[in-house]
């Protein structure tokens, strides 16, 4: 395992870690369908109530620290680097069960979230701009 693994903040040198090239269960890691950087979307989702609360990005190694520290770890777009959730803002997800849907192209993470999990300070990214309420039309 590189120092990148045990360094959350750890900038990977080509953008996401490369499939197998991490500590992932190679089972788990082969069933992954990844887009075209090598990423997975993964909701989390308040443990117990259901509530969606966030979209994040997930490469192998951000889900392996993610199933081995038992805190959400996602790779970050912009800035090019992984980082775990509630490390800077104390908004922590701890992890209660992790899944993969039946097409292993999104991973569904049922959390217990401390604070907001927007980065604007919103309980959820998903409560701004509803589309549709109870099938108004």
């Amino acid at each position: 395992m590189t120092s990148r693994a045990t360094d959350t903040t750890a900038l990977a040198p080509d953008g996401p870690a490369a499939p197998g090239s991490t500590a992932l269960d190679p089972a788990v890691a082969a069933r992954l369908k990844r887009d075209a950087d090598g990423l997975v979307p993964a909701i989390a989702q308040q443990y117990g109530t259901g509530e969606v609360l966030m979209l994040g990005w997930m490469d192998d190694e951000a889900l392996h620290r993610t199933l081995t520290t038992g805190r959400c770890t996602y790779w970050s777009r912009s800035r090019r680097e992984y980082w775990v959730k509630g490390d800077t803002s104390g908004h922590v997800q701890r992890v209660r069960s992790v899944a993969l849907d039946c097409d292993a192209d999104t991973i569904l993470v049922t959390v217990e979230q401390t604070g907001a999990a927007c980065h604007t300070g919103a309980r959820t990214c998903f409560d701004a701009d509803v589309l549709l309420t109870d099938g108004d039309q």
